[in-house]
């Protein structure tokens, strides 16, 4: 008898994740989701949509009450987190038989949290991933049962480090599947002291601070290029910038034009070519 998953699920992961259970031929007696937020301009997949495709049944942003009734009725083997927005409370996770597991999208221990992607961009990380761990009480913390790693290359942004990511996940769950049907997953338990966490992001944090370095600068830019909110300085929009072999030790900081072309003073003397701009 195949395993049954209930799925807490959203956006591309959410879809695509969603996707290998049932090519695995896994069980789904119910997809839990969220509403599309009208303030955000929604630019991946929808698993709203993808689940009443399928047939399958699915709650948008049910109440407590409710979901644990269906949980009650349904008990599931298993319960996954693929990208799902909110954290699970203790009282739905113990409903699963043989227990609830999340993707993230970082190498836990590191980047434990929300944003995880657009944080290690701005941190000037090379590489990143998912992991898929168990569900606990605490955030991101639960034993390992697989990753993968992606590269970050120089001058990617973060959607674009975040398609590697998919497939990433995609390969991670299948890699893992038999082992969490059988209730028998090797879990690497985390060295919380060893990783980091991090907090949850608004457009604010796009302010572009010209006393910091033009890296800083750049790797800001690249972690919140659309369609994420994007980097901006007083009225400018900044998406796109290239590092040039530039000084501006005469230049004030911030933006410039030369040659008709946009340019920008940061604070460690060096200039960032400005290649994407919108102007209010």
């Amino acid at each position: 008898m195949a395993a049954k998953a209930v799925v807490f699920g959203y956006g591309d992961i959410g879809v695509r994740c969603l996707g290998v259970l049932l090519e695995a031929g896994l069980e789904v007696p119910l997809v839990v989701t969220h509403r599309d937020d009208p303030a955000e301009k929604r630019w991946y997949a929808s698993v709203l949509d993808f689940s009443k495709s399928r047939s399958l049944q699915v709650l948008a942003d049910p109440g407590a009450e409710t979901l644990e009734k269906a949980l009650g009725e349904i008990r599931p083997d298993l319960i996954f987190s693929f990208y799902y927005r909110s954290m699970l409370p203790m009282s739905v996770l113990k409903l699963a038989r043989l227990g609830a597991w999340n993707m993230h999208g970082s190498l836990l221990p590191k980047f434990r949290g929300r944003a995880p992607l657009n944080w290690a961009i701005l941190k000037g990380e090379t590489e990143t991933g998912v992991t898929l761990h168990e569900m606990v009480e605490k955030p991101d913390a639960g034993g390992i049962v697989d990753r993968q790693a992606v590269p970050i290359g120089p001058d990617e942004t973060a959607v674009e480090v975040f398609r590697k990511m998919t497939s990433a996940a995609e390969t991670v769950l299948r890699r893992s599947i038999r082992d969490l049907s059988s209730g028998k997953p090797e879990l690497t338990p985390q060295n919380l002291s060893a990783g980091s966490y991090y907090g949850r992001r608004t457009p604010e944090d796009g302010r572009i601070d010209w006393s910091k370095s033009a890296a800083e600068i750049h790797n800001l830019v690249r972690a919140v290029a659309p369609p994420f909110p994007g980097a901006f300085s007083g009225k400018m929009k900044i998406y796109k910038t290239s590092k040039t072999g530039k000084t501006a030790s005469t230049k004030p900081l911030g933006p410039f034009q030369e040659n008709g072309e946009w340019f920008a003073a940061c604070g460690d003397g060096k200039v960032l070519r400005l290649l994407e701009i919108e102007q209010a």
